[in-house]
């Protein structure tokens, strides 16, 4: 009954009207501002050298995204993504020094990422969006601590079995012994950032073709195996370089790496902007 009292009130009605019909830049603008902890605590870890300040790629792939579909954006947004987003900055407030603040963090640019699909065209696939927000976050250095040492162990097994075919190959932990010859596969080498790079390759590619989220999440494993394969690859023939004799520079193991990350971008790029028909 109250319910219905309400929305017969004529005070109500046009409340309801008037945020409905808001424009989206002062909602969107809103949203940013509300996160303004998130943004001071991920400025910080970027500029002190604790993490990798990749992640502001990752945010400017999102304001290009909005930029390009400036002429399209929605005039009455989706009610629902827009009272999910506005609940999750308020949940990023209240949690704020309650709770790691990476986890705060990702409430918050998910929020936002929320609020900017309410707005977005529905041919805007959420999936990737959604992943850009996550890749905005300064993680690396968190990924490194958890994942980087399993990344490596799996790495070293694999690339030990390539470089048995032409070596006497064996692996204690990360390293692996070569001809007699110790190489350790160290943190560089885990491949942490080759799977943050290909990710987002994969989210900015489905984005800028247009890739249905069911696209998008089908071929998320193709990303996964091509990152690993790359990084097998640089790691196996840097080894094997090395156990031949051939010390390469400083400049030859970058060499190595960037072609190596090119190959698996594009594979990545390849698969994405593939007709979903060819699935």
């Amino acid at each position: 009954m109250a319910l219905s009292r309400l929305l017969h009130a004529p005070g109500f009605v046009r409340w309801g009207v008037t945020i409905d019909t808001a424009a989206e830049w002062r909602w969107l603008a809103l949203l940013t501002v509300a996160l303004w902890p998130t943004w001071w605590w991920m400025g910080q870890r970027m500029v002190d050298g604790s993490d990798d300040p990749l992640g502001a790629l990752a945010l400017g792939a999102l304001v290009v995204v909005l930029w390009t579909h400036r002429r399209h954006l929605r005039a009455a947004p989706h009610l629902g993504l827009q009272a999910a987003a506005l609940t999750g900055v308020v949940l990023t407030t209240a949690l704020h020094n309650q709770l790691p603040e990476l986890l705060v963090a990702l409430i918050g640019l998910l929020s936002l990422a929320t609020g900017l699909l309410a707005f977005l065209p529905a041919r805007v696939s959420s999936a990737p969006v959604w992943g850009l927000s996550v890749l905005s976050l300064p993680l690396l250095a968190s990924l490194q601590f958890y994942a980087g040492f399993p990344l490596r162990v799996v790495t070293a097994e694999v690339s030990r079995w390539l470089l048995s075919l032409g070596f006497i190959a064996e692996r204690t932990g990360s390293s692996l012994v070569v001809d007699g010859q110790l190489i350790i596969v160290d943190a560089p080498c885990s491949g942490v950032q080759m799977v943050w790079l290909g990710y987002f390759t994969a989210c900015a590619v489905a984005l800028a073709t247009q890739r249905s989220n069911r696209a998008f999440l089908l071929r998320l494993p193709v990303v996964g195996v091509l990152v690993l394969l790359g990084n097998v690859l640089r790691n196996t023939v840097l080894a094997a370089a090395q156990a031949s004799g051939h010390h390469l520079p400083g400049w030859g193991h970058d060499a190595v790496g960037l072609v190596v990350l090119a190959l698996v971008c594009s594979g990545i790029a390849w698969a994405m902007a593939r007709e979903e028909r060819a699935i």
